[in-house]
C-alpha cells in the first residue's frame, strides 16, 4: 500500500491556530538560514493576504446567478448597511401600502358610478376592467425598465414616473367637476391613473425581484404582500366611513395626498441605496434603443417558452380566465337590493384583506416549504367553494340560520376574491426565482400583464353571461344560476393541475446550503513550510 507523500515525513504534526506567527522556531537543522529567510517571508505574506481577505470579506460577498444566456456569472457586491436598508424599506414598503390603498379611492369611484351616474350593475364592471387595460401593457414596461435607463437608474425613475400620473388622474377627478361628472372624461383619467400604477407595480416588483436575487432572500414578495394588505386594511375602512360623511371627491383628493407623499419619497431616494449592480450612464441612438427593446423582447420570449415557466403560468391564467366574473351585479344587489350601507362594503373588504394579511404571513412562516401544487390545488377547492357564499346570500339562506344581511356580508362576501388573490403569491414567488439576471423586469411584468388580462377576460365573460341569462340592474331572478355556474368553471382548472411543479426552487437550495456549512465545520487546512507540516482548525465563522 502507497503512503501519501506527507504522511512519509518523519518530523511530527504540529496542530496550531491560525495565523502561523512568522517568528515560529522550527526544530529541524536540515533548514538552513536561507530557507528560514524564505519561510518567514512566506508567512508574513499569507498572514497579509489573510487580513487583506478577512477585511474585504466583512463588507464583500459573491453571489452566482443565471443570466441571460442561461450560464453562470458571479457578481461581488458590498453587504447592505442599515442606513441602505432603512431606505429600501421605506421605498418599497411604501409604494406597496399605497397600492392596496388604492381599494380607498375605487370604493368611492364605484358608489359615484351607481349614485351619481346612475349606471347600471354591467355597465361598472365594464368600466372597472376596461380601464385595467394599460396593465396589459406591462411587459413593455417591464422591458423599458431593464434597458432605458434615466439618470443612471431603472427602477426608481419609473416608480417617480408612475406615481405622478396617478396624482394627476386622480387629482383631476377631485377638483374638475367634468372630469368626473362624464363617463368618457372619467373613463380617460381612470386610464391614466392605472396607466401610473401598473408603471409602479411593475418597477417595485422588479426591484423587488431583483434584490432578492442578489441577495438570495427568497420569498420577498409575500413581505410586498403584506405591506399591500395592510394598505387595503386601512383603505376599505376609511374609504367605507368616509363615504357616509363626505363626497367622492373629498376621497380623491385625500389619496392624491398620499400619492404626493409617495412622489416626495420616490424622489428623495436612489437607485445606490438599495445597492443593486452599478449601472452605466448610456445615451443610445434611437436605432440602438429600438434594437435593445427588441432583443430584450425576444430574450423575454425564450424564457417564457421554457416548460419551468410556461406550464405553471399557463394554469394560473387559465384558472382565472375560466371563471366567469359577476362582481358587478353582486355588487348591485348588494346595494340596491338589499340597500347595504357603504360602511358595511367597506367592513367587508377590511375583514378580507385581514384574511390576506394572515394568509400571507402563515405562507410566510410555515407553508412557503410545503409542496406547491397540493396547496394549490386545496387553495382552489375552498375557492370554488367560496363561491356559493353568494348563492346563500341571494338565495337568503342565512336567514333560515338566524344570520342577518348584514353580518353574512361582513363574514363571507370577500372569502372568494380573497383566496383568488392568495393563490397568486405562490406563482409570484416560483416566477421571481427562476428569473434570469437582467430580465427581472421583463418576467415580473409579463405575470401581472398576463394576470391582468386573464381577469379582463373574465370580467367580459361574466358580463356576457349576465346578459344571456337576464341579470339586470332590476331583475336578480336569474342570479343564483349564473353564481353555480360560476363555481363549476372554478372547478375545471384542477384537470390540468399537473402543469403547477411540486416544489419552489428556492427553498431546497437553502436546506442543501445549510447542509454544506455543517460539513465543512470539520474540516482540515494544511499547510507546509520546509520539511514540516502545520494543521490547523478552521476558526468557524461568526
Amino acid at each position: 500500500m502507497n503512503n501519501h507523500p506527507l504522511l512519509s515525513i518523519s518530523n511530527p504534526v504540529k496542530f496550531l491556530k491560525p495565523p502561523i506567527p512568522y517568528d515560529i522556531s522550527l526544530n529541524t537543522s536540515a533548514i538552513n538560514s536561507k530557507q528560514r529567510r524564505q519561510s518567514k517571508t512566506l508567512v508574513v505574506k499569507s498572514n497579509k493576504r489573510s487580513t487583506t481577505t478577512q477585511s474585504l470579506t466583512s463588507s464583500v460577498s459573491v453571489v452566482t446567478r443565471r443570466n441571460n444566456n442561461g450560464g453562470d456569472e458571479t457578481t461581488p457586491f458590498r453587504k447592505v448597511g442599515r442606513d441602505d436598508k432603512g431606505q429600501a424599506v421605506l421605498l418599497c414598503a411604501l409604494g406597496y401600502w399605497v397600492q392596496g390603498s388604492r381599494c380607498f379611492p375605487w370604493l368611492a369611484l364605484n358608489f359615484h358610478m351607481a349614485h351619481c351616474l346612475n349606471l347600471k350593475p354591467s355597465t361598472i364592471q365594464l368600466v372597472q376592467y376596461t380601464a385595467s387595460l394599460p396593465m396589459v401593457a406591462k411587459p413593455l414596461y417591464g422591458v423599458l425598465s431593464d434597458v432605458l435607463y434615466i439618470g443612471g437608474a431603472r427602477r426608481v425613475p419609473y416608480i417617480s414616473i408612475g406615481v405622478l400620473l396617478q396624482g394627476l388622474a386622480w387629482g383631476s377627478l377631485a377638483i374638475f367637476p367634468a372630469a368626473r361628472e362624464v363617463l368618457p372624461s372619467l373613463m380617460a383619467f381612470v386610464l391614466l391613473s392605472n396607466l401610473g400604477a401598473s408603471i409602479t407595480e411593475v418597477s417595485k416588483d422588479a426591484l423587488v425581484a431583483e434584490y432578492g436575487l442578489r441577495y438570495q432572500m427568497n420569498g420577498l414578495q409575500s413581505y410586498a404582500l403584506m405591506a399591500s394588505a395592510v394598505g387595503g386594511i386601512l383603505g376599505n375602512l376609511l374609504g367605507g366611513y368616509c363615504l357616509l360623511k363626505t363626497p367622492p371627491r373629498i376621497l380623491f383628493l385625500a389619496f392624491t395626498a398620499l400619492l404626493s407623499l409617495q412622489l416626495i419619497v420616490s424622489l428623495s431616494s436612489k437607485e445606490e441605496s438599495v445597492n443593486l449592480p452599478p449601472i452605466k450612464e448610456v445615451t443610445p441612438e434611437i436605432s440602438s434603443v429600438l434594437g435593445i427593446v427588441k432583443k430584450q423582447f425576444l430574450d423575454l420570449m425564450v424564457i417564457v417558452q421554457a416548460d419551468e415557466i410556461s406550464q405553471p403560468l399557463t394554469w394560473i391564467v387559465a384558472s382565472i380566465a375560466m371563471v366567469p366574473l359577476l362582481s358587478g351585479s353582486v355588487f348591485g344587489y348588494q346595494t340596491q337590493v338589499l340597500n347595504l350601507d357603504p360602511s358595511v362594503i367597506g367592513m367587508s373588504k377590511v375583514i378580507g384583506q385581514l384574511m390576506l394579511l394572515c394568509l400571507t404571513v402563515v405562507y410566510d412562516r410555515y407553508w412557503k416549504t410545503l409542496p406547491m401544487r397540493p396547496l394549490i390545488h386545496i387553495v382552489q377547492l375552498l375557492y370554488a367553494f367560496s363561491l356559493l357564499f353568494d348563492y346563500i346570500l341571494v338565495k337568503q339562506i342565512n336567514l333560515a340560520f338566524g344570520i342577518s344581511n348584514t353580518a353574512f356580508v361582513l363574514c363571507c362576501s370577500s372569502v372568494a376574491e380573497i383566496l383568488s388573490q392568495f393563490k397568486i403569491l405562490p406563482f409570484s414567488v416560483l416566477l421571481a426565482n427562476k428569473c434570469p439576471g437582467g430580465c427581472e423586469g421583463s418576467i415580473t411584468s409579463f405575470l401581472a400583464s398576463t394576470l391582468c388580462l386573464s381577469s379582463v377576460v373574465s370580467a367580459f365573460a361574466g358580463v356576457g353571461m349576465a346578459n344571456m341569462i337576464g341579470i339586470t340592474s332590476k331583475n336578480y331572478t336569474n342570479l343564483p344560476a349564473g353564481i353555480l355556474i360560476q363555481s363549476l368553471a372554478a372547478l375545471v382548472p384542477l384537470w390540468f393541475i399537473h402543469y403547477v411543479p411540486m416544489s419552489e426552487p428556492g427553498f431546497e437550495k437553502e436546506g442543501k446550503r445549510a447542509m454544506s456549512k455543517k460539513s465543512r465545520r470539520n474540516r482540515r487546512v494544511g499547510r507546509v513550510i520546509g520539511q514540516e507540516v502545520f494543521a490547523y482548525r478552521r476558526e468557524r465563522e461568526t
